[in-house]
């Protein structure tokens, strides 16, 4: 079982989790990123660091955010991998509390 990124993230994308993960499995998209289900460790240090509470583990990811297992798995084979903190977008604060943001969701790759 792995750790999930779901919605919440969206037009966000802090990195806090990146820093604390100890086997680099964030992959980074150009609004969002997503966790590798078969390199994440289940060790569980992302989730109580994420500020906007997007990050679950398998079993305790809510039923209205069921697809992102799929796009995580996806979307980490296609994006970069991401190992290093980096500042939330610039428009992180105003989309933290932000419900209802599966359209905004950018499937472009990101990077610096």
């Amino acid at each position: 079982m792995a750790y999930v990124v779901a919605e919440p993230c969206i037009k966000c994308k802090y990195t806090d989790c990146v820093e604390v993960c100890p086997v680099n499995c964030f992959y980074e998209g150009a609004n969002f990123i997503v966790i590798h289900p078969d390199e994440c460790i289940d060790c569980g240090a992302c989730e109580p660091v994420c500020p906007t509470k997007a990050i679950f583990a398998e079993s305790d990811l809510p039923e209205k955010f069921n697809e992102y297992k799929a796009i995580n798995a996806e979307y980490a084979t296609k994006w970069p991998v991401l190992t290093e903190k980096r500042p939330g977008l610039p428009e992180a604060d105003k989309f933290k509390d932000v419900a209802d943001k599966r359209a905004m969701f950018d499937a472009a790759p990101g990077g610096k």
